[in-house]
Formats: structure tokens, C-alpha cells, sequence
């Protein structure tokens, strides 16, 4: 089981916090560092200082860190247009030596569109499906070709398709809970199909889904990996969860039933049940990005289990 940890910087945090955090994921020998792609907070925080771009963030990563994995769940498909999209994600790939992986996504979150007057379109799935071709089009396009697509909403031609990423291939992440085209583009375009926030029963059955539209396609269910995200609070004993929880502004019961909460014990033996339905990986969701101490004792007390 892969444990990567997962950021949420919209709810406040300064690019130098999240190299601390991405030095620690690091050092303390997680799989990678992830984070949200959005420019607007959530909730009651106040965000401040402000939002910082994904890919400008992940820029930096990479030539700061030496090993890690980096990526997004999931680049927003509104905030960018595929070709630049393309050229963004190989340059970060080139900067950190091959390391990067894209979470692509159609984008959800109209309240942030209008705060920083981005178009938000009504049909944002087809976008998406057309972004996807397009991005990996592009990567994979011979030196010396050119590569052209003419569709509804996006029209390529005579395109250099340059840069090449440092990878043969990065990897691609296809994410969500539809219960059709989800799985459709998942089996058509993804590497990695991600869960974000779902029960074990919901996973499965997604997985599920997903298994059979890449038989559908011509691959085997076995060609992706399966992951979810979920949110993370471990203390040595209740007490010690019950304050990470409070930092966090959630309730300890709703943490263990909705995440993964509670001793290193419960939170091992509950990673375990996701695993017996297909996952392979978990995002951990760092919601308290000063909280060091909080990823050493998940490193050695919840990732050392499963190692």
C-alpha cells in the first residue's frame, strides 16, 4: 500500500509551508506529495495568505525534493487550456527528473470562477473528455510529427507538440462517483482511478465499474491502479485525536467514520479493509499542514505497519 500525502492549500498555506511539508513527506519516506488544484477556501477558514497555483507550486517542488512523486487531485479542465496544460505539466516533468503525475478533472467549484473571472462552463464533461485526448495526444506524439484535433470546444493544428515530458509517460489519474461516463473515461485515458472521500462500499462498487469499462475497452480491470483519498487524523490515544480533530474543525466519531481516524491500530486496520477491495494506494489528506508531528507518527506507527 502506497501512502502519498495530499494538501489543501486554498485553506491557507505559503508556497515555503508546503516545501516544508513536501521535504517531510520525503524524508519520512511517503510515496508522494499531492495537492488541490483551487483558488478560492472552503468553509469558515480565511485562507490567508491566499491561494497559490498548483503548477507553479509543483515547479518548485521539483527542484527542491529528490525522490517523491509530485501531482494534483485534480487539475481543474476550467483553469486551463489543454495545450498549455500539456506544456506546463511536461516542463514540471522535465524540472524535477520525471517524477510528476496529472489528476486531471473537469472542475467543480463555480464560486471561484467568479471570484477570479474564470469561464464556467455548463458542459464541462465533454470539455473534459476532449481535454484528456488532447493532453495525452500531444505527450505521445513522435518527435518530428505534428499533431492536429478538431473537436466542439477545442481545435489543434499544425501543433509541434512540444515539449516532451522527461517520462516515456506520466502517469494520468481519472477520478470520481459517476456511475457511467466517469468509468468510461477512466478506462479510455487513465492510469490511476481515484475515490475521493468514498466509504469502502462505495469504492468497491466504483472499482467495480471501472473494471468493467476497461474490459469494455480492451484492457484488462488490472491496467490501473485503484486509490482512494481520504481525510487523516492518528493520535498514540484518544485525547491525541480528539485535539488534531478540533485543530481541523471536525468531530473525532465523524473522522473515523468517514475517514481515517483514530489510533495508528484503527486507522492500519482500516487502510486494510480498503486494500481488500482493490486499492493499492492511499491520499492522505493533511488538512493541519503545520502539524509535523502528525506525519512522523503516521510514518512510523501507521506506514511502517504496512511496509
Amino acid at each position: 500500500m502506497d501512502l502519498r500525502i495530499f494538501t489543501e492549500p486554498q485553506q491557507g498555506a505559503t508556497y515555503d509551508t508546503l516545501l516544508t511539508v513536501a521535504k517531510a513527506t520525503e524524508e519520512l519516506g511517503f510515496d508522494a506529495f499531492f495537492r488541490s488544484d483551487h483558488y478560492l477556501r472552503m468553509g469558515s477558514v480565511d485562507g490567508l495568505p491566499g491561494p497559490t497555483d498548483a503548477w507553479i507550486t509543483l515547479a518548485g517542488l521539483a527542484r527542491e525534493t529528490k525522490r517523491i512523486r509530485l501531482g494534483t487531485l485534480m487539475t481543474a479542465g476550467t483553469f486551463r487550456l489543454p495545450g498549455v496544460l500539456a506544456i506546463q505539466v511536461a516542463q514540471v516533468d522535465q524540472m524535477s527528473g520525471g517524477r510528476v503525475e496529472l489528476g486531471l478533472g473537469a472542475g467543480w467549484f463555480e464560486e471561484e470562477h467568479k471570484a477570479y473571472g474564470i469561464p464556467f462552463p455548463k458542459e464541462k464533461f465533454a470539455r473534459l473528455e476532449e481535454q484528456l485526448e488532447i493532453v495525452t495526444g500531444l505527450w505521445s506524439t513522435d518527435l518530428g510529427k505534428t499533431y492536429d484535433f478538431h473537436g466542439t470546444y477545442y481545435d489543434l493544428t499544425d501543433s509541434p507538440a512540444l515539449p516532451k515530458p522527461a517520462q516515456e509517460k506520466i502517469p494520468v489519474l481519472v477520478g470520481g462517483h459517476g456511475a457511467t461516463r466517469t468509468p468510461r473515461l477512466a478506462a479510455k485515458y487513465a492510469d490511476e482511478f481515484n475515490i475521493p472521500f468514498g466509504s469502502i462500499e462505495d469504492s468497491e462498487r466504483q472499482f467495480g465499474r471501472v473494471r468493467a469499462a476497461a474490459q469494455e475497452a480492451g484492457r484488462s480491470g488490472d491496467d490501473l491502479v485503484y486509490s482512494n483519498a481520504l481525510v487523516v487524523c492518528v493520535g498514540r490515544d484518544d485525547q491525541e485525536v480528539a485535539r488534531r480533530a478540533e485543530a481541523i474543525g471536525r468531530e473525532p466519531g465523524e473522522l473515523r467514520l468517514n475517514g481515517l481516524a483514530g489510533t495508528p491500530a484503527e486507522v492500519v486496520d482500516k487502510i486494510g479493509r480498503y486494500a481488500e477491495i482493490g486499492a493499492s494506494r492511499i491520499y492522505l489528506q493533511i488538512l493541519d499542514l503545520d502539524d509535523l508531528d502528525h506525519l512522523e507518527l503516521i510514518s512510523s506507527q501507521v506506514q511502517s505497519q504496512l511496509s
